[in-house]
């Protein structure tokens, strides 16, 4: 019997940091994982920090974590907005119970201390939110990628030549 291929939601908001969310969905496409994009509206583009473009397949109200295999949240300041909708911190208490990887990068942190689920885990960030982790219960460290159970987490764009494969090496455990 053939192995089901993995699925992947990439949470996308206005001004998300666009290496952040494109190099990953790239990298996971060629390792023949499904990349959902979910926004506010299904259907809806939406424009990184420098201009490029991606539209949401589905919409946050539609997210189930039985759905998905993992999650990636992108940086940029499209967190600022995603962890306003309650159906995106939801979502994400789902997966993490479900200890399915979720993958942050950058300003991402914030999302995850919305949904109350990094309290007590390792973890990196941009250091612009550095505060914002460790008040949050993080203990924060600056390394490129930090792996802490299902959640892999990252600085910037800098590091996503380590971060993409960690995110990829959790998906296929």
């Amino acid at each position: 019997m053939a192995k089901q291929p993995k699925k992947v939601v990439t949470l996308v908001h206005e001004v998300f940091e666009d290496l952040e969310l494109w190099y990953p969905a790239i990298r996971l496409r060629e390792s023949d994982v499904e990349v959902v994009f979910a926004g506010e509206e299904a259907g809806k583009t939406y424009t990184g920090k420098n201009g490029l473009k991606a539209t949401a397949d589905i919409a946050f109200t539609d997210l189930n974590a039985d759905d998905f295999d993992g999650v990636l949240v992108p940086g940029g300041y499209a967190p600022d907005k995603l962890r306003r909708y309650s159906y995106v911190l939801h979502f994400l208490q789902q997966i993490d119970e479900q200890g399915k990887p979720i993958g942050i990068i950058c300003h991402a942190g914030w999302v995850l201390i919305s949904a109350n689920i990094l309290n007590g885990k390792k973890a990196t960030s941009t250091p612009a939110i550095k505060d914002d982790m460790k008040n949050a219960g993080v203990q924060w460290v600056n390394e490129a990628v930090v792996k802490d159970g299902n959640i892999i987490s990252s600085r910037n764009p800098n590091d996503l030549h380590l971060y993409v494969p960690a995110f990829i090496e959790s998906l296929r455990q």
